[in-house]
C-alpha cells in the first residue's frame, strides 16, 4: 500500500506540471480555434534555458524562473506579432501550420547553441522534500509541484478576476461583439502567446530538474495535449483535475506494470491509450463544451 501511495503522490506532483503545459495549450486554442504544435518546444526551450541560469551563470531558482519567463514573454510577443498575426482571418490550417514551422525553428536554435545534448541540473535546486508518514515526495517533483501549484492559482485567479483576463474570455466567446465593444483583438491574442510560452518553459525548468534535457523533452508537448484532451480543449480549470489523472495513472502504471514487460516502456505510451479512449467516448473531454460555435 505505501508503495502505490509513493506513486500516487509523485504521480500528483509530475500531473501538476503536465496541468501548468496543457493550460498553454487550452489558451491558445481558445483564443484562435488552432492547436499549437510548438507547445512541447516551448517546453524543450525552458529547461534548457533553466540549464543555463542555474548550472552555467549559477543562479538561485527564483532569478532562473524570472529571467527565463522574460525571454518567453518577449518570445511570446515576437512570435504573434510577426508569425501569427499576418494570418489572422486565414484559414485554421495556416495557424497550424505556422505553429509546426516555430516548433522547427525552435529545435534548431537548441541544436545550435546547446549542440541539442543532454543536459541535468539534479542538486541545483533548493531542498524540499514532503513528507506524510511513509509517504515522501522527492525534492525536484515537490519544487515541481509548488511551483506549478502557484503558477496556475495566479494563472486562474488572472483569468477569472482581471479585466485582461475577462477580455480573453470574451475573445474567446464571441470575437466581433469584443470589437465592437472597443477592445483590442490583437493585444489578447499576443497575451495568449505569451501566457503559452510562459507557462510552457516553467514547465520544461520543472520537468528538466526531474528527468534532465534534451530534445525528445519536446515530445512532453504530446502529453500535455492529451491532457488538455481529456480536460476539454476550452476548460482551463479541467486541465487540473486531467494532469493529476495522467500524471497519477502514468506513474501507477511505470511502478507495476512496466516490470511485467521484458523492455517497459508502458507509461509513456499510457497517455495516449487514455487520449484514443476519450477521443471514441467523450471527443469534448470530461469538463469542455460539447460544441463551439462563432458567430
Amino acid at each position: 500500500m505505501t508503495f502505490f501511495l509513493q506513486l500516487v503522490v509523485t504521480g500528483f506532483a509530475l500531473g501538476m506540471i503536465y496541468a501548468l503545459v496543457a493550460i498553454g495549450f487550452v489558451i491558445i486554442f481558445k483564443n484562435s480555434n488552432a492547436f499549437n504544435i510548438a507547445q512541447g518546444h516551448f517546453v524543450m526551450l525552458g529547461g534548457y534555458l533553466g540549464y543555463t541560469f542555474l548550472v552555467i551563470l549559477g543562479m538561485p531558482l527564483w532569478a532562473s524562473i524570472f529571467f527565463t519567463m522574460a525571454i518567453a514573454a518577449l518570445g511570446g510577443i515576437i512570435i504573434e506579432r510577426i508569425a501569427l498575426r499576418p494570418l489572422i482571418g486565414q484559414p485554421i490550417i495556416s495557424v497550424i501550420m505556422m505553429t509546426i514551422a516555430l516548433s522547427s525553428i525552435i529545435e534548431g536554435i537548441v541544436t545550435l547553441v546547446w549542440g541539442g545534448e543532454y543536459k541535468t541540473y539534479h542538486g541545483v535546486l533548493p531542498t524540499l522534500t514532503i513528507k506524510v508518514g511513509e509517504i515522501s515526495i522527492p525534492s525536484e517533483p515537490s519544487i515541481g509541484l509548488f511551483v506549478s501549484a502557484v503558477s496556475v492559482t495566479i494563472l486562474l485567479l488572472f483569468y477569472h478576476y482581471t479585466k485582461m483576463g475577462l477580455a480573453m474570455r470574451a475573445t474567446a466567446d464571441d470575437l466581433h461583439v469584443v470589437q465592437s465593444m472597443g477592445i483590442r483583438a490583437t493585444t489578447v491574442y499576443a497575451l495568449s502567446w505569451v501566457i503559452a510560452f510562459v507557462v510552457g518553459v516553467i514547465g520544461g525548468i520543472l520537468l528538466g530538474a526531474i528527468s534532465g534535457v534534451m530534445t525528445p523533452l519536446a515530445e512532453i508537448g504530446l502529453k500535455a495535449l492529451t491532457v488538455a484532451l481529456l480536460g476539454g480543449l476550452n476548460s482551463i480549470g479541467g486541465a487540473i483535475p486531467a494532469g493529476i489523472i495522467i500524471g497519477v495513472l502514468e506513474n501507477v502504471s511505470a511502478g507495476y506494470f512496466d516490470p511485467l514487460l521484458p523492455r517497459g516502456g508502458l507509461a509513456s505510451v499510457f497517455p495516449f491509450i487514455v487520449m484514443l479512449i476519450v477521443l471514441i467516448f467523450k471527443p469534448h473531454g470530461l469538463f469542455g463544451l460539447k460544441k463551439i460555435e462563432r458567430i
